[in-house]
């Protein structure tokens, strides 16, 4: 806020008292009471507003002054820092009396904080203390999220997340993001001008169709775009003020929501076709607009038939990205690339078979038959013929061709019907069995077994979130493989014994790629996203796997060094964006990890004047 913004109120209330000390004087040389009739009982403040005499359909000015100091600065999450505030800020910034007397450091909130959330015994309650903590104290919130990542993120993204979106309505308290509903057609460049932050450089985005493995929660996704960004912050390095979280609602099918009276969106069945595709046209260019080439725009959780619609539509035209997509593909195939060691041979040496053919499981098909293609100079279409896809109809072949969605197509190979998944590992003979079904418990004993049978180190990817929907446990995997099996899913599984070893579970979780990943377009300025960006991704991922992590089974590195990881990861995107002439960022850095770890955002408390 500007000098001149904050002083104008002020020279306002001025005149309004210099005015009515006037009146008070010349009521008293005519020997009235100085006590005005306007002000409260016992002489309060005068109601220069004229709230308190207001009727309730009357209208009245909510006026305020905001000034960094005081009452507002404990109530500006951006800025607060609680009992952090030294001796000398509480007297320069009029903090006196509004705060205890002892004065902590943000180590000790820190260990405070951790304290109370492990007092919660119900993940719920800990991602609600969470995101009040996020409203109250921003830095804070980082800081405990970065410095206890492997524990926290279960919490702030999947699994909790999930169960906080079912329940959104619920535990809703104040908005964080934008909501933009069919109301706001026409008007969407109006709608993003009100977020008070100008610089914006990620945005995440949803319709809330599929959230996660949970189906259509409307307006109530909007815990997904909030969470994702959470994690671009403390995992990847952007500032918080750079991230805008976006739910555009455009209804919901799920009646259960359209009935419960606690509902915060629009009640009304999903729009679709000319009316939908003409409201994200709007929102796509307004971003554009009102925030220029460079933003990015992350979709997430699209339905199906829209999700490939979008991406197609709008990746040559904008700096977009679908994670359901892209950053799955991304982050499996760095599990696949770092698991040939514990494999054997390449890429192109094994047999791959997915169990779901939606957005996730093409996508991850689509980027392994590019590295595929990329390491042994085939074309594509060669390399799709390594890859098998079950849907919920059987095993996609080329007799089924002409009723298969368009993405589904490529993966149509010649080969007889097989309408059960085990009947498809019985006869394909797949060295790696990916699940993106969203369906739990669907790698049945029998199908493991029949891995385990082709394969003496079989690996199994049961990718489904949340944790509930995973095709299998981390548990179930390596008992009935006798474990010998290579085991990851998309959310975490706790260390499992077998025999007496002690095994841990990977994690393919797309949060190891879509941080480092946004943030490398971010610092080089990039304006769009190639594959070749996903397929440079992958690979320093991969690269962060080390002997120690092989020998406990891993072929993801710990969370616990995400900070670095997404460092590597953003100055390899980097160095492709600057390669394929797509950085607008110039000149380009020397090196480029450590120009991506300067550049990225730390939630240490600043010292005020």
């Amino acid at each position: 806020m500007s000098r001149s913004q904050i002083l104008r109120p002020i020279k306002l209330l001025k005149r309004m008292q210099q005015k009515m000390d006037s009146s008070s004087l010349k009521r008293m040389k005519d020997g009235e009471s100085i006590i005005d009739p306007k002000s409260t009982v016992g002489g309060g403040v005068a109601d220069v507003y004229g709230e308190d005499r207001a009727t309730e359909d009357q209208l009245v000015t909510p006026w305020t002054v905001s000034v960094a100091s005081g009452y507002t600065l404990l109530r500006d999450p951006h800025h607060n820092k609680g009992l952090a505030f030294t001796e000398r800020e509480r007297d320069s910034h009029y903090l006196r009396g509004l705060l205890p007397t002892a004065v902590s450091t943000q180590e000790l909130q820190v260990k405070k904080l951790m304290q109370s959330i492990r007092s919660y015994d119900i993940p719920l309650q800990k991602y609600v203390a969470m995101m009040d903590l996020q409203e109250r104290n921003e830095r804070l919130f980082y800081k405990l999220l970065i410095d206890n990542v492997e524990e926290l993120l279960p919490i702030v993204y999947t699994p909790t997340v999930g169960e906080a979106c079912q329940k959104y309505g619920s535990i809703f308290k104040r908005p964080q993001g934008l909501y933009i509903s069919l109301k706001e057609k026409g008007k969407i460049l109006e709608v993003l001008k009100n977020w008070p932050e100008r610089s914006i450089q990620v945005i995440v985005a949803t319709d809330g169709e599929r959230i996660l493995g949970l189906g259509d929660l409307g307006c109530q996704g909007m815990g997904i775009p909030v969470g994702k960004l959470a994690l671009y912050t403390a995992l990847g390095g952007v500032r918080p003020s750079a991230c805008l979280p976006i739910t555009i609602d455009v209804g919901t099918n799920n009646q259960k929501l359209l009935d419960d009276e606690f509902y915060i969106g629009l009640r009304q069945k999903r729009a679709t076709g000319k009316e939908y595709y003409d409201l994200l046209e709007e929102f796509m260019s307004a971003v554009k607009q009102n925030y220029g080439e460079k933003v990015l725009v992350q979709f997430e959780d699209f339905a199906n038939h829209n999700a490939f619609e979008l991406l197609a539509k709008y990746r040559t035209t904008h700096l977009v990205f679908n994670d359901d997509i892209q950053g799955t593909a991304s982050v499996v195939l760095a599990g696949l690339v770092a698991s040939l060691k514990l494999l054997g041979g390449s890429l192109a040496d094994h047999t791959f078979l997915f169990f779901g053919a939606g957005e996730a499981g093409t996508g991850i098909a689509e980027l392994i038959a590019l590295e595929i293609s990329t390491k042994t100079n085939i074309p594509v279409e060669e390399a799709r013929k390594k890859i098998w896809l079950v849907d919920s109809k059987g095993l996609i072949v080329s007799s089924r061709k002409e009723s298969l969605q368009h993405f589904k197509k490529p993966w149509a190979h010649e080969h007889e019907p097989l309408s059960t998944l085990l009947d498809a590992v019985k006869a394909i003979k797949p060295s790696v069995l990916i699940g993106t079904s969203g369906v739990g418990q669907t790698f049945t004993k029998d199908v493991v077994e029949a891995m385990a049978a082709i394969n003496e180190r079989p690996l199994i990817m049961a990718l489904s979130n949340p944790t509930s929907q995973a095709e299998c446990t981390a548990e179930q995997a390596y008992t009935w493989t006798e474990g010998r099996a290579i085991y990851s899913s998309g959310s975490p599984f706790d260390p499992c014994e077998y025999n007496g070893k002690s095994f841990i579970p990977g994690q393919a979780n797309n949060a190891y790629i879509f941080p480092g990943l946004g943030f490398g377009l971010v610092i080089s300025g990039a304006i769009r996203v190639h594959d070749e960006m996903l397929l440079a991704a992958s690979e320093a991922l991969a690269s962060q796997v080390m002997q120690e992590h092989y020998d406990k089974g891993m072929i993801y590195p710990p969370l616990a060094n995400i900070r670095k990881i997404s460092a590597h990861i953003a100055a390899n995107v980097a160095a492709k964006a600057y390669e394929l002439g797509l950085a607008t960022r110039l000149p380009r850095p020397t090196d480029l990890v450590k120009y991506a770890e300067s550049c990225m955002y730390t939630p240490n408390y600043r010292s005020y004047r």
